[in-house]
């Protein structure tokens, strides 16, 4: 983890208060939440006062913050961070990496990857290999990325049959994800997709509703055609419960599966 350049209680007192704007909260009900007065956490935004390692910790706590930016408040007020940040190829992360490689494997023939914070695939396994291949090679990487794959007019865009639909659920948590950082490759990667033309004009689109009668729609699917062949996929994400590694806490798992029985027999046969 690298050391942040600027210290001091001005630092981490503007580092609060713009993640508690952000989450949209009041002094009153953060320092509520936090078992703090209200003034006290003024002080701390304003400067004049310096917070302890565990107030900084409890208020991020309350804000929700990943464990990267809990690190980055402790740097900014003085303190050692807490979290550690292996790398996913370290030693110490070998059999975490191997049991994620196992469980992606396990799930061909349907299509699995291990995505970093930025949504850059780590890990995969052959079916979504198998995917990734139809690409254009600039969007292969590496590092291959969710946003950029999916998005961009040439990529799984252009095969994407519902792409209003399926675009705009990853303009969502492309924008979720950028709104959960301060990271700069964050918002540089999502401001790039966003001012591609086919995202942009998706974005400014009115959100459709439908009709009162009409049966909503349980899972929004990913339907792709290549070469003639029809797949409709539904997506899960999981991550690890209660990490205390950066890394672990930023990996995300995605495992597709056929929507229906023509997708799951085509991708039987594929694999």
């Amino acid at each position: 983890m690298s050391a942040l350049a600027e210290s001091g209680t001005a630092r981490v007192g503007e580092l609060l208060r713009g993640w508690r704007e952000r989450r949209r909260l009041s002094q009153l009900s953060l320092a509520l939440d936090a078992g703090v007065s209200t003034r006290h956490l003024s002080c701390v935004e304003t400067g004049r006062a310096k917070p302890s390692a565990e107030l900084l910790l409890a208020l991020a706590e309350q804000l929700g913050l990943p464990l990267r930016e809990r690190n980055r408040l402790l740097l900014a007020a003085g303190f050692a961070p807490r979290f550690s940040e292996t790398q996913l190829g370290a030693p110490g992360l070998q059999g975490v990496r191997a049991a994620l490689q196992r469980l992606l494997d396990a799930h061909h023939p349907y299509p699995g990857v291990a995505l970093d914070r930025h949504w850059n695939v780590v890990l995969a396994n052959a079916a979504a290999k198998t995917l990734v291949a139809q690409l254009p090679a600039f969007l292969q990487g590496p590092p291959l990325n969710v946003f950029r794959a999916s998005l961009h007019p040439e990529g799984m865009a252009a095969w994407t049959l519902n792409f209003a639909d399926w675009g705009r659920y990853l303009i969502d948590e492309l924008q979720r994800v950028a709104a959960s950082s301060t990271d700069a490759a964050t918002l540089a990667l999502a401001a790039e997709v966003m001012a591609w033309p086919n995202v942009a004009a998706l974005a400014r689109e009115p959100r459709e509703q439908g009709a009162p009668e009409d049966a909503p729609a349980l899972l929004i699917p990913c339907v792709l055609e290549l070469g003639g062949v029809r797949l409709s996929l539904f997506t899960t994400l999981a991550t690890f419960g209660s990490p205390r590694d950066v890394t672990l806490a930023e990996l995300t798992v995605e495992l597709f599966y056929p929507a229906d029985a023509a997708t799951e027999a085509a991708l039987r046969a594929m694999g």
